[in-house]
């Protein structure tokens, strides 16, 4: 007989074994499949759930920002007043804080408002007032409520996605501790068999 044809080659082909499914795995504990499915659940909610959070979040903080916006630019106006005396430093960076004194119609108002550290006393300033008189600070602006509105949706997103991974590690480690006190509790069983063969 030659080696072209040896005595297993000859008759029909053994029938192919399909391969097993994944859930027909012996060697898939209910955890593993627990965790996969967890796994697969995780990343559905960060798929879905993060950019809905941070569109969310992010348009809320805008409109409301916005809104702001709105109200303090109908409540508070510019007017032309005279720094009536230096009230005393506010710091390098933030200058001066100076009494100044403005006419509203037929009233002389008078208030403290921050002014460069080079402002004399008797020069005219810009100061922003409210309705009732009260020196305040300018509006907010449209651009600070598009960057508030993006900061609060990447925080959204960052929430979200710590909120995942924290989720993921939390189940992690539970089951790791639950198949270790299962392995732990089968290498009970088993050792004393093994090493009885050894003793005899």
């Amino acid at each position: 007989m030659s080696a072209r044809n040896p005595p297993h080659a000859s008759g029909p082909l053994p029938p192919r074994r399909e391969h097993a499914s994944t859930g027909a795995n012996p060697l898939r504990r209910t955890s593993d499949r627990f965790e996969s499915w967890f796994r697969g659940f995780l990343m559905l909610v960060l798929a879905l759930g993060l950019p809905v959070a941070a569109f969310g979040a992010g348009l809320t903080a805008y409109e409301s920002s916005m809104r702001v916006v709105r109200t303090q630019s109908a409540e508070r106006h510019q007017v032309d007043a005279r720094v009536t005396s230096v009230v005393e430093e506010a710091g390098e960076a933030a200058g001066l804080r100076a009494r100044v004194r403005w006419a509203d119609g037929e009233t002389v108002r008078t208030g403290t408002t921050l002014v460069k550290p080079d402002t004399p006393e008797g020069a005219p300033v810009r100061v922003w007032v409210t309705g009732d008189g009260a020196v305040t600070g300018p509006p907010m602006r449209g651009n600070q409520a598009v960057t508030t509105g993006w900061f609060a949706g990447g925080a959204a997103a960052a929430g979200v996605a710590a909120g995942v991974f924290g989720a993921r590690t939390g189940v992690r480690r539970v089951l790791d501790r639950r198949r270790y006190a299962q392995w732990d509790a089968e290498w009970d069983r088993v050792e004393p068999l093994w090493a009885g063969r050894f003793r005899r």
